[in-house]
Formats: structure tokens, sequence, C-alpha cells
């Protein structure tokens, strides 16, 4: 709908002081929009498209194969240029899709799942180049890949069933989970969770004997590692692995979800 792919059944929604149903076009002037799927002519080269696409978006002629030198760039198709997009990997689909989205230097970019199909290296080049461009635009991702919430986003939205869930930073949300500074230990000798239990701020241990494991949950996310290292060091215990856990997205986003489902 801000897009103005979908017309609202009802009210309105306002981009840059324009209203996308009074003013559609000089909305998506302002606006970068990747799909999912990232739809494109599969007959054209990646050039032909592009170039057709900073026609359509009428980049002047003066400015045109800056423009289209930039995002092929920036997004790093020169391998591809001269191949049909049917052609290509779903990687090389993707960042096709994203080269259309930004070729007119957009103040406002949407993406959908923008780095679906792509390896690790891929992924980790269009996080960076998100993180430039958020610089000086607004930019809105769409995804069910929770590990793109923190690795680009500063804002997290959470919609369900239509339902507004959570509005606020990778860190609150990340907060909600009881994983949340929970220290994980694996030790070379069975432990007893009962020499962590004592502790005030420790709410619940969680042991695993087969694997010699425990998960010490705190209280409300607190910190509670120098307890830990203390109980650790006076009964003389031999640990192999301790981790603090940051929180589990998947953990929180089941629970914010079937709430709205309920």
């Amino acid at each position: 709908m801000i897009t103005g792919f979908l017309r609202p059944d009802a009210g309105d929604v306002v981009v840059a002081g324009y209203s996308v149903s009074q003013d559609p076009i000089e909305v998506q002037k302002r606006i970068g929009y990747l799909p999912e799927g990232a739809p494109a002519y599969g007959d054209m080269t990646v050039l032909q498209f592009l170039s057709f696409i900073a026609d359509v978006r009428e980049i002047s002629a003066s400015d045109k194969q800056s423009r289209i030198a930039d995002v092929i760039a920036k997004v790093q198709l020169e391998s591809v240029l001269n191949k049909p997009i049917d052609n290509l990997s779903k990687g090389f689909k993707r960042r096709v899709g994203l080269a259309q989205a930004i070729i007119h230097d957009p103040d406002i970019l949407i993406l959908d799942e923008p780095t679906d199909g792509l390896d690790p290296n891929q992924k980790h080049q269009v996080r960076r180049l998100i993180q430039n461009l958020a610089t000086n635009k607004i930019v809105v991702v769409s995804t069910h890949i929770l590990e793109e919430v923190t690795a680009v986003c500063n804002r997290v939205i959470v919609i369900a069933n239509g339902k507004l869930c959570f509005n606020d930073t990778p860190d609150a949300l990340l907060k909600q989970s009881k994983y949340h500074n929970a220290i994980t230990l694996h030790a070379k000798q069975s432990v007893d969770p009962s020499l962590f239990e004592s502790v005030a701020s420790i709410n619940a241990v969680v042991s695993n004997t087969e694997l010699n494991s425990l998960t010490i949950f705190p209280n409300k996310g607190a910190d509670v590692l120098q307890e830990v290292q203390n109980i650790i060091k006076d009964n003389d215990l031999i640990i192999e692995q301790l981790y603090i856990e940051q929180g589990r997205l998947d953990e929180v986003f089941r629970d914010i979800t079937g709430e709205a489902a309920n």
C-alpha cells in the first residue's frame, strides 16, 4: 500500500508529504521498491533492463550512464551485464532487483526479503550496502529472516494478523527473550544445578546431565556472570566452554505473534 501496489480499503498513506491515493506518481518517484521475487523482463540483458528502468524513471540522458555505472558497481553486477536475466542465478536476479530499486537515488527504499537467495558473501555485501544507504535514506526492510533484524535494522516493527505487536529497537526485542543474558556452560564433569540455584539474582537453572551442560537464567536479564564465575572457582569446576546469550529472536517472535493469533 505504501508503494501504491495495493489500494487501501480505507484510510490513506502519506509519503514525503504526498498522498498514496491522491498523488501515487509523486510517491513512486520518491520510492525505490524491491518486491519479493524481484520480477524483471527475463529476455533482457542486465544492462538493457537497467537502461530501460533508467528511462522509465526519467533519468536525464546526461546522468543515465553514470547512474547505471554507479548501481552496477554498488551491487557488483559487472560479470553478468550482457547475460539475459532469465539465465541468472537467484542471487544475481536479487541483485538486479536491488539495482533497479536504487538507480534513481530515491529518498525511501522499501525492500522485501533483500537477501533472499544470496550466499553468505553476497548477504554481507547487500547488508553493508543497506547500512551505507541508510545514512541518508529511509530504508524499510520486510523480512522473515530474523538475523536480518540485528544485522541491519535500528528499529523493529512486528505485525501479526493485522495487529501491531511490537515497535522498538532490536535490543529491546532481544531483551524480551528469556535467554537474554542467560549463561550456558559445558563442564568436564557433571555439575549439580543446586550450586547456582541459591543465588538470588538467578531465576532458574536447566541442566543436561548427558552433556554436562547447564543454562542459567537470570532474573529479568540481570548480569550474573561474576556470581557464576565465583561459584565455578569455589567448587573447582573444570569448564570447557562458557558463553552469554544475547537472546533468541525466534523464541520472542513466536511468543509475540502467538499472542496476536490468540
